[in-house]
C-alpha cells in the first residue's frame, strides 16, 4: 500500500511529539500488518496467522489486542473513516454556510477516491463490511444538514433518505473514481455533487456557487518542540 496523505496518516503513524503507550503502539503496528494483508490478499483471505507474521509478533500477542480479525477490521474501519472525518470538521470551523460545510465533506471523501486510490478502496471495503462505522459519521453529515435547513439553504422532507442519498453516492463516486473509471474527477465531483446539492433544495445556480469556493485546507498538527517556561503552543499548520 502506498503511504496515506500527510493529513490522514497520524491514525496508523504517530505524529512528531506524540509518544504512545506501548499498547497503543502495538494496537498500531498490528493495524499497518492488516493493511498489508489485506491489500495482498484481500478480506476474505486474510487472518490472525498471517497478520502476526508481518507484524512480527506472536499470534497471541494479537490476540491480546483483538479476540478476533473481525475486531481488527473493524478497528481499521472505525480509525480510517473517523480520521478522515475528523479532519474534515477540524477544516471547515470557521465556516457557517451548511450548504458549504456539506459539500466539503463530500467533496473530501471524493478527494481520498482520486489522491489515494487503494486507501479509498480499502475504505470503501471497509465500510461495506461493517456498516456500523457509518454511525459514527452519520451525526456530523446530519448536523451540517440541520444547518443548512435552518439556514433556507436546503428544503429536506425526508433526512434519512437525504443522508442516504449523500452517503450513498459518495459511496459510489468514490469507487469510480478510485478504480480509474472517470477520465476528469475533479470535473466528475463538481458535476455530481453540485446535482447532490440541488437534490437537497438549492438552487442550480446557488449550488454551483457553492462547489465553485476553494476547499479549505486540512489542518495538521505542528511538530511539538521541547517544553519551555513561558512558551507558547506552536500553532496548527495547514495542509492540502
Amino acid at each position: 500500500m502506498p503511504p496515506l496523505p500527510e493529513a490522514l496518516a497520524h491514525f496508523l503513524l504517530p505524529e512528531d511529539g506524540d509518544r504512545p503507550l506501548k499498547r497503543e503502539r502495538t494496537r498500531r503496528q498490528l493495524l499497518q500488518a492488516a493493511v498489508q494483508v489485506i491489500s495482498a490478499r484481500g478480506l476474505a483471505d486474510t487472518g490472525i496467522q498471517e497478520i502476526a507474521r508481518v507484524a512480527g509478533m506472536a499470534p497471541g500477542t494479537v490476540y491480546n489486542h483483538f479476540r478476533t480479525r473481525e475486531e481488527i477490521f473493524e478497528a481499521l474501519a472505525v480509525a480510517l473513516s473517523t480520521t478522515l472525518n475528523e479532519r474534515v470538521v477540524q477544516s471547515y470551523q470557521g465556516i457557517t454556510d451548511g450548504a458549504q460545510r456539506m459539500s466539503i465533506g463530500m467533496r473530501r471523501f471524493l478527494w481520498l477516491g482520486e489522491t489515494s486510490p487503494p486507501w479509498a478502496l480499502l475504505l470503501i471495503q471497509l465500510s461495506m463490511a461493517f456498516p456500523q462505522v457509518i454511525a459514527l459519521i452519520k451525526p456530523y453529515s446530519l448536523g451540517d444538514l440541520r444547518l443548512a435547513q435552518s439556514q433556507g439553504r436546503f428544503r429536506v422532507a425526508d433526512e434519512e433518505a437525504a443522508i442516504d442519498l449523500v452517503f450513498g453516492t459518495c459511496q459510489q463516486a468514490i469507487a469510480r473514481i478510485a478504480q480509474g473509471e472517470v477520465p476528469e474527477p475533479a470535473a466528475y465531483a463538481r458535476e455530481l455533487l453540485q446535482m447532490v446539492l440541488v437534490a437537497l433544495g438549492m438552487a442550480p445556480a446557488d449550488a454551483a456557487e457553492v462547489m465553485a469556493r476553494p476547499l479549505p485546507p486540512f489542518v495538521v498538527a505542528a511538530p511539538a518542540a521541547p517544553a519551555r517556561a513561558g512558551r507558547r503552543p506552536a500553532r496548527p499548520r495547514a495542509a492540502s
